[in-house]
């Protein structure tokens, strides 16, 4: 007899995780499919956080290394400061995180199923069965990247545009600033979009992302850095590659009682090609509708989910614009003027303003005590309604 299941998550990442633990934590019967080992194998992604993300979630401090501000070279190597007050990246040991967010979903109840692949369902009134393995659930939520498994054999949504990403781990650099994620905006070694540069956790992450059908030069990109740095010869620790969709949120992101979730629905800025904070968010926020489908007379979850997520309308456009590679000569021309670098600020930190004084001018500040709290930015009364 199959077992029986309220909700099956295909996937253990981000997404997958995130709603698998809420889902539990609901009161629902949860298990969670990957064909990977276990949760921390074949990490796929950089690992780097929003502010916003760990606002939404608490996660492990032991895990991520705050980053404070973005230093953006353009190809002639010049360079520029971005921070805002308050704000930060985190850097994560990627694996580890995702092994705590497994433990976490299996603590609250949820039943991890790793080494075990997707391989086709069928559906009925009740739900969906996968014959396969044995299993029968109510609702099945795709979360399996951006080639999804379940999209294809569902016939639903899927990616097609994408970036084509390769990074490296490597021993530290300490010649590489830690407050800064270092990004090169080169269409030589990235075509399309840029290659970054992360002193995380113990280690120094170097990768870069091309449109498709230009080939990321990591190699120029490691010599690169490794001049900024002042380095020399390193020990490389582990290698990754990927794809990074760019399209948008795909359609139909289900039907019946299957949903698409994370990269698998196209929930990625077509722009930064950032990933994570609406995994987690939405991985969450599918969970809570699934939950109330189920058991609470609520109304069928891909309505609510399509009308939540972002569309990212202006950013695709603008990824229509960065797939062009424009040449260095202009991206040197114009990197440092007034208009990109305000454009470049809200790209990194949203609407926050930029700080005019230097991470060196604060501390100081910091230390003499001299920290006073700044007035209102805008005027007027508190008043109580």
């Amino acid at each position: 007899m199959a077992a029986k299941f309220d909700l099956v998550v295909v996937g253990g990442s981000f997404a997958g995780l995130a709603c698998a633990r809420t889902a539990a934590l609901r009161g629902l019967k949860v298990a969670v499919l990957d064909g990977k080992s276990e949760p921390g194998a074949r990490v796929r992604t950089t690992g780097i956080l929003v502010k916003e993300a760990t606002e939404d979630c608490d996660l492990p401090a032991d895990l991520m290394r705050k980053v404070r501000g973005v230093r953006l070279y353009a190809p002639d190597g010049r360079a520029l400061d971005l921070h805002a007050p308050g704000y930060y990246f985190q850097a994560t040991d990627t694996a580890g995180l995702l092994r705590w967010m497994a433990t976490e979903a299996e603590r609250a109840g949820a039943k991890l199923m790793y080494g075990r692949r997707f391989e086709g369902a069928t559906e009925d009134r009740f739900g969906v069965s996968l014959p396969a393995l044995d299993l029968h659930t109510q609702f099945l939520i795709g979360a399996d990247g951006a080639r999804s498994h379940v999209a294809q054999f569902f016939g639903l949504g899927r990616n097609r545009r994408f970036l084509a990403g390769a990074e490296i781990e490597c021993e530290p650099l300490p010649g590489l600033d830690a407050r800064f994620l270092h990004c090169f905006a080169d269409s030589k070694i990235a075509a399309g979009y840029i290659g970054w540069a992360v002193p995380g956790l113990g280690m120094t992450q170097i990768g870069v992302a091309s449109v498709r059908g230009r080939k990321p030069q990591l190699s120029q990109l490691f010599a690169r850095v490794a001049t900024t740095s002042g380095g020399d010869s390193v020990r490389v620790v582990e290698r990754r590659s990927g794809l990074i969709p760019t399209g948008g949120p795909v359609e139909p992101l289900g039907r019946g009682r299957v949903m698409l979730i994370g990269d698998a629905a196209g929930l990625v800025s077509p722009v930064t090609g950032g990933g994570i904070h609406t995994a987690l968010h939405f991985g969450r926020r599918a969970a809570q509708l699934v939950g109330e489908y189920l058991y609470d007379r609520g109304g069928h979850p891909l309505e609510a989910f399509a009308r939540e997520i972002p569309r990212y309308r202006l950013k695709r456009v603008l990824r229509r614009v960065l797939d062009l590679a424009p040449p260095n000569a202009l991206i040197d021309a114009m990197l440092m003027t007034a208009p990109l670098r305000a454009l470049a600020q809200r790209l990194y930190f949203h609407r926050r303003s930029g700080d005019p004084a230097s991470f060196e001018a604060w501390q100081e500040d910091f230390e003499r005590g001299n920290m006073e709290p700044q007035p209102p930015s805008r005027g007027g009364e508190l008043r109580c309604i």
